[in-house]
């Protein structure tokens, strides 16, 4: 794979930590979603507006491949955390998706198979995890 860019993040204190870019242009102090009281964002904040941004990057995108005239979009991502019945974590994502300058129904197309490129990559493990 042919890498196009590249940046790097570390975090420290898990939850309840911080986490930063490495170059120092952007840093989050971290609480947990149970530690309302306190100041910070949650790492599944920090993945839905990630998520958001891709998909709907990923939707123009598809747009564009399938020359259709859109003019703008907005996806929202919804991330909820929990519990699978064998005891380990999982995230559901809820998005929800504006497109302007096409019917309903092209929209309706484009966001279902936005969907499904996404789902295939992600069965495919697409993403390289290096370690």
């Amino acid at each position: 794979m042919k890498i196009f860019y590249k940046t790097r993040a570390t975090a420290t204190g898990g939850r309840s930590g911080y986490t930063g870019l490495d170059d120092g242009s952007l840093g989050f102090d971290l609480v947990s979603f149970q530690e309302q009281d306190k100041e910070g964002v949650n790492p599944e904040q920090l993945f839905a507006m990630g998520y958001a941004a891709c998909f709907d990057s990923a939707l123009s995108m598809t747009a564009q491949h399938m020359k259709l005239p859109v003019t703008a979009s907005k996806t929202s991502a919804q991330v909820g955390i929990g519990m699978k019945a064998d005891g380990s974590y999982n995230l559901e994502i809820e998005l929800s998706v504006e497109v302007s300058g096409i019917d309903e129904a092209q929209a309706q197309q484009l966001i279902e198979l936005r969907i499904r490129c996404a789902r295939i990559l992600m069965l495919l493990a697409a993403m390289s995890i290096l370690v």
